[in-house]
């Protein structure tokens, strides 16, 4: 196991941290930053070095990673970030359609959707003037994550929210890229308004329309990425 520090709880009492956990947490961010691209390669030393920390709790993360689906080992060669698999990203997106379009139907047949913390809160943020739009890719990138994963969230269903967000997570990258263009950002705002606008209505056929629309866009463009995207976007992170 990997080093284990302590900090202290709201009650004072020490709550130990896994160090492992700290270091898993901080690959992957990088992973979804830009800042480790689909085929780069590394060592656990260098890992290691630049977190200032052993390479014990960054082996124990790195294998972990391999588990998730985020990384290769290779053999005496270090490590590699796993090369973007259309084919296996396709079926992601395929099940994404499938959760959504359950939990809309879902939404849809309940007899009141007033009140509900999850929808109020979407209302705030994309039901909004244009003049009132937020504009960093970035920020609206983890927007849209919630979005989705609010819609599904909001029909009380752990199980479904909980595997949204696992397919979420293995898709996350190639989905902020979407946010790097400025008319994605917009046409993002819209297709959200309109989707939101459906399901308060209860309009189901239309709000499963546009939904289902409104992914398949997504998933479309992941066929259109390029490793220069890739490393235009890492350049744009840097820059900020």
């Amino acid at each position: 196991m990997g080093k284990v520090i302590s900090v202290r709880s709201g009650a004072g009492k020490p709550a130990p941290v896994n160090l492992a956990v700290q270091v898993y947490e901080q690959i992957k961010a990088r992973i979804f930053d830009f800042r480790l691209l689909p085929g780069e390669r590394f060592t656990e030393g260098e890992i290691a070095a630049q977190m200032g920390v052993s390479r014990t709790p960054v082996r124990e993360a790195l294998y972990r990673l391999q588990r998730d689906g985020y990384l290769d080992v290779l053999f005496r060669a270090g490590w590699q970030v796993r090369p973007l698999d259309f084919a296996q990203l396709d079926e992601l997106y395929d099940v994404r359609i499938v959760l959504e379009l359950a939990a809309v139907r879902r939404l849809c047949e309940m007899p009141d959707l007033s009140g509900l913390p999850a929808l109020e809160e979407l209302k705030r943020i994309w039901l909004v003037p244009a003049a009132e739009r937020e504009a960093d890719g970035l920020v609206v990138a983890r927007r849209d994550e919630e979005f989705h994963h609010r819609l599904v969230a909001a029909t009380g269903n752990r199980e479904m929210a909980r595997l949204h967000l696992e397919v979420t997570e293995k898709i996350r990258i190639v989905r902020r890229l979407d946010f790097t263009q400025k008319p994605r950002i917009e046409a993002t705002y819209i297709e959200h308004g309109r989707i939101l606008r459906a399901v308060l209505q209860r309009k189901l056929d239309q709000a499963q329309l546009l939904l289902r629309s409104h992914i398949e866009a997504s998933k479309a463009e992941v066929r259109k990425i390029t490793l220069h995207m890739l490393y235009e976007a890492r350049r744009s992170n840097a820059d900020r």
